[in-house]
């Protein structure tokens, strides 16, 4: 059988190859979708990477991250709170009607002014429009970063590849498109088993943290390494679908829009009410929502870096 355009034996192959390699490798560390969420959809998309666009990716990071996509990818977060970039806090979210449980660009896409298009889906047509203009510089030994005015169109290349990463793991947190009233879930408090907490925090961080304590020996990596396998085994045939555009589109974000909050409705929201106690009932229920999501984006940041840098021929996920 072909898996887009390679024998799923050999993709599967890949996928495991990875998975040893990180078990022979220390563990990432971060503290905290929160910073863990992230870090996993950018650990998810990198070795579906094809050669062609890992050398892209790379030559648009700075030397410090040493290759590596996925530690950079809270960034947008690290800066959101300073002066200059304050206008980029609206780009994260999406706001809509409550209890209506469906998105609509033109109604929904706008900052709190009302300036269209200032919106988490509004960014990903941003910054994928942006990386179009990518040419890979000649001199590969250099490290590359473009600056506004290393190109006509005054792009900075680094910045959108950044924020790209960062905003495609935002849009599948189903609280990140939540309700207008509760802003996504952040004025709600609840107990999440001892501890209280908002809901949107409980799913940007303490689904995963749960997670990685009780099933995962406290490591975001080994987490990784089982979502991984669950790509290249059950899910494997459902992967090409997560990554799919009409119309032969780079980027489709106002699918991942609307699936989000159909799932923010039916499993975010429901029995969260303010002042409840939520602990293993709800965790476990909610769990392969959680991991299926970080999978959705770890496999379509890939799609879409893909086809933004490489040849398809080259691809693990080929988008013929």
């Amino acid at each position: 059988m072909v898996f887009f355009g390679v024998k799923m034996a050999d993709f599967v192959k890949a996928v495991l190859a990875v998975v040893v390699l990180r078990l022979l490798q220390s563990a990432v560390s971060v503290e905290a979708w929160g910073a863990d969420g992230h870090h996993a959809t950018c650990l998810l998309a990198e070795p579906l990477l094809a050669p062609a666009t890992l050398k892209a990716v790379r030559s648009l990071l700075p030397e410090y991250a040493k290759g590596s996509l996925a530690s950079l990818c809270t960034w947008p977060d690290d800066i959101k709170w300073q002066h200059q970039w304050r206008w980029t806090s609206p780009l994260h979210y999406i706001d809509t009607p409550d209890f209506l449980c469906r998105y609509d660009y033109l109604r929904d896409c706008h900052n709190e002014y009302g300036d269209k298009n200032m919106c988490v889906s509004g960014a990903i047509n941003n910054f994928t429009s942006q990386l179009t203009t990518f040419q890979l510089p000649l001199d590969l030994a250099a490290p590359y970063l473009m600056t506004k005015h290393d190109h006509p169109n005054h792009y900075n290349l680094t910045e959108a590849i950044l924020f790209l990463a960062h905003f495609v793991g935002d849009i599948h947190q189903p609280l990140h498109v939540g309700f207008t009233s509760d802003a996504g879930g952040n004025t709600i408090s609840v107990h999440w088993y001892k501890r209280k907490y908002n809901l949107h925090h409980i799913w940007d961080s303490e689904l995963i943290n749960t997670a990685k304590q009780r099933f995962y020996n406290s490591s975001l990596s080994v987490m990784v390494d089982a979502i991984l396998l669950k790509i290249g085994g059950k899910w494997v045939g459902e992967t090409k679908s997560w990554g799919a555009c009409a119309n032969h589109g780079i980027s489709c974000p106002d699918v991942y829009a609307a699936e989000s909050i159909s799932l923010a409705c039916k499993y975010a929201y429901r029995n969260a009410t303010p002042g409840s106690r939520l602990a293993d009932e709800y965790f476990l229920s909610r769990l392969p929502i959680v991991e299926r999501r970080l999978a959705q984006g770890g496999v379509r940041l890939a799609f879409i870096l893909n086809r933004l840098f490489a040849q398809t021929s080259d691809s693990l996920i080929n988008q013929k």
